[in-house]
Parts: structure tokens; C-alpha cells; sequence
């Protein structure tokens, strides 16, 4: 009876999520200069079908049906992601996905001079100047637009490629997240993560959004800090000494990169780590950019844009529906089971409960005012662990449901990314 009653709980959990994101698109519908047609998310309402539609039920279906293991994950990872984005077409929905004129590639011809780009960075942030960097480029640190200029001078440049490097990237999330788990000694939780991290509801903005790529970072970055070797510490400490120059927000990662750390009880690793990252940022001063003078101007800048008008009393609700979508309901059913995992689940406590808590914080600074489907992504993607304490005889519906999120968005609107 028990047993039932929390199934029963987990449904009322997860259809109360969907409910929640039901009310944030009426409400939004309503509400003046949200800037966003098909509130909460940044997309316009486009019912459509495309090439991509059968693969990725087919992709869905081999995943519910089979559970893969860890060594299919990626692959299949891959799989999904390119299915969804294929579903607005090759072109839409990647080859043009990063070449708008507010994009990151608007920028990169006219970098001739890296170094010279990195000490002039701060000084074009700010708008209504004849030279300010176009809004990405803007609202990030450089090591986003020196992402996307490295691509370019290895030969890969444009949009096609970029689109596809971010999906590859970004797909490491189904990989990283699981085997963090894996290597904090708990194989068969790990096991069960693997199929929702696939099939992760998110993978909607992976393809092709640069925070995808931001995503697959950070979360290797975290699976390599649980390792027991000190290279892979430093590894893990230059990902995340980076991917703070790839976008200010993820300075709030830095919650979730503690707990993973914590859960492994090796300080040293903590120490390594964060030597490394204060490398990398060592190495940016040096170039020319210092950190919190670009991130005091980008809150400028960003009350320049339509920032200033986007209602916080919407968005600072309205943007956590969104990471209901992105995360998926089997996700925000697991999260009401997680103060009462068991303690050899602790890990998954610690970490998801990170991810929570830099969710929130991000939350409150109203300084992601929508479009937050995207920018959440190397947070929201450590939520899907705590779908892996549902009930085994019920998960193979939760995975049902996690695609038919990710199939019902990415078929009913289409996204900026």
C-alpha cells in the first residue's frame, strides 16, 4: 500500500510540474514586455514536423525499450540530440543555429588578432558604442567567442561545424553525469541514470546552443574531479577555470564542483583543482582580461538591452518551469525523493542538491530573465540523476515521458537554438 501510494505521489509530482509550466504560458501570454512568443521559453509557436521526427522516436524507443549501458550512452547521446535538432531541418536547425547576427560567429572574422581581441574585450561590452560586441559575445566572458575563433583557425568554421562541435560536446553530459556516479561507488545507480541522461529533455537546446558545449564542460569537468589520479584534478580544475570564461553564471558551478569533491573526501583534490582554475584565470589577466571588470559590465550592459524590461515578478517563476522542461518530469519527481535516499546515495544528495541550490541562487539575481532553458543547461543536467530513484517497475514510463517532453517542444514551437 505503501509502495503505491508514493508511485501515486510521484504522478501527482510530475503532472503538478506540467501543470506548473501549463500556468507560466497562460500567464505569460498576458504579461507585457516579456519578449518571449511562446512563453516560458524563447520560441515562437510553429507546429511542424521534420526529417528528424521518425529518427528520434526511433532513438527513443531503442532506449526505453533496451536501458543501454554506460558505453552506449554517448553515441546514442549523440543520436537523440541530432534527431531533435533535425526536426527543424539540417539548416534551421543547425547549419544557421549559431549564425544570427546576435551570435558568436557575427564576431569571428573580424577577430584577425587574439591577443589584441582579449585586451580590447572589456571595452566593447557596453552597447551603443560603434564597436560593442554583438549581445552573446557581449554577455559572456571571451573564452566563448575564443571557443568558436579557435574552430574557425583549425578549419572549422561556420556554421555546420560549429553546430555539430557543440552537439558532440554537449552530449558528453550523458556520459560525465553517470560516470561521475559510477566512480563515487555506485555502479548500479549510475546504470540507472544512463537512459535518462540520454534521453535528457534538454538535449533540446544541446542542438545547438553554445551553452550545450558549456554543459559537456563543466560535467566532464566534474567526472574528472572524482577520478583517483592528480591529473585527472587538474584536468578537471582547467575545465572549470575555463568555463568561467566561458559565461559568468557558471562562477555559481563552482556548488556543484564542491560537492562532487566532498562526496569523494579527497581534499587534495580540491586543492589541485583549484590551483588550476586559478591558472587559467592567471592566463586570461596576463592576456589582458580581467574577470570581474567584464562581469560588472555585462550587468551593465545587460539592463541596456531588454533585460531592464523583462518583468521580474514573471520570469523569477516563470524561468523555473522552464527547467521543468528542460529537465523533465521523471527528473522533478525523483528531486521529491531525494531528501529520502538512503545514505550510500548520498553523493546524489550532494550533487543534485548542488545543482538545486545554483538554480536557485541564479534564480533570485534576476539576471537570467528568460531563455533560461538554455543558459541552466550544465545545472539542469545534474537534476535527471534523481529520476533514477523511481521505482524500478515505473521508470520505463518516466523515460517515456522524458521523450515525450523533449518530441512535444521541439514539434509544437520552434526554439531560438
Amino acid at each position: 500500500m505503501a509502495q503505491r501510494i508514493g508511485w501515486r505521489l510521484d504522478l501527482v509530482v510530475g503532472g503538478a510540474a506540467l501543470v506548473f509550466v501549463g500556468i507560466a504560458t497562460a500567464v505569460g501570454l498576458f504579461v507585457p514586455n516579456i519578449f518571449a512568443a511562446a512563453p516560458p521559453l524563447f520560441a515562437q509557436w510553429l507546429p511542424h514536423v521534420g526529417i528528424g521526427t521518425p529518427l528520434a522516436i526511433l532513438v527513443a524507443v531503442a532506449v526505453i525499450a533496451w536501458r543501454p549501458p554506460l558505453r552506449f550512452a554517448y553515441p546514442l547521446a549523440v543520436a537523440w540530440t541530432f534527431s531533435l535538432a533535425l526536426v527543424d531541418g539540417w539548416q534551421r536547425g543547425i547549419a544557421d543555429r549559431l549564425t544570427s547576427q546576435d551570435e558568436y560567429l557575427h564576431e569571428v572574422p573580424g577577430v584577425h588578432d587574439i591577443a589584441a581581441m582579449l585586451r580590447s574585450f572589456s571595452a566593447r561590452i557596453l552597447d551603443f558604442q560603434p564597436d560593442s560586441w554583438t549581445t552573446h559575445v557581449a554577455g559572456h566572458p571571451p573564452g566563448a567567442l575564443l571557443t568558436f575563433v579557435w574552430l574557425d583557425r583549425l578549419g572549422l568554421g561556420g556554421g555546420a561545424w560549429a553546430g555539430v562541435v557543440v552537439i558532440l560536446i554537449g552530449s558528453l553530459t550523458a556520459v560525465a553525469v553517470p560516470w561521475t556516479l559510477r566512480s563515487l561507488g555506485h555502479a548500479e545507480l549510475a546504470s540507472t541514470v544512463v537512459p535518462f541522461s540520454i534521453l535528457f529533455p534538454g538535449a533540446v537546446w544541446v542542438g545547438v546552443s553554445a551553452d550545450g558545449l558549456f554543459a559537456g564542460v563543466t560535467a566532464l569537468a566534474v567526472a574528472l574531479l572524482v577520478q583517483r589520479h592528480w591529473i585527472a584534478w587538474v584536468g578537471g580544475g582547467l575545465l572549470l577555470g575555463y568555463s568561467v570564461f566561458l559565461s559568468y553564471g557558471l562562477l555559481l558551478f563552482g556548488l556543484v564542483a564542491l560537492a562532487a569533491v566532498i562526496a569523494t573526501r579527497r581534499w587534495v583534490a580540491l586543492g589541485v583543482a583549484v590551483v588550476a582554475a586559478l591558472a587559467v584565470m592567471a592566463a586570461f589577466a596576463a592576456a589582458g582580461f580581467w574577470w570581474f571588470d567584464g562581469y560588472h559590465l555585462v550587468v551593465e550592459r545587460y539592463y541596456q538591452g531588454i533585460g531592464a524590461l523583462r518583468p521580474y515578478s514573471y520570469w523569477v517563476w516563470a524561468d523555473l518551469a522552464t527547467v521543468v522542461l528542460a529537465a523533465g518530469p521523471a527528473a522533478v519527481a525523483g528531486l521529491r525523493r531525494l531528501p529520502q535516499s538512503p545514505l550510500p546515495r548520498s553523493p546524489l544528495l550532494l550533487i543534485t542538491g548542488a545543482a538545486v541550490l545554483a538554480i536557485l541562487l541564479a534564480d533570485i539575481t534576476g539576471l537570467s530573465k528568460a531563455e533560461v532553458e538554455r543558459i541552466w543547461l550544465p545545472f539542469t543536467v545534474w537534476l535527471v540523476p534523481a529520476a533514477a530513484l523511481l521505482p524500478a517497475p515505473t521508470r520505463r514510463w518516466w523515460l517515456a515521458a522524458q521523450a515525450l517532453t523533449a518530441l512535444a517542444v521541439n514539434h509544437l514551437v520552434l526554439t531560438n537554438w
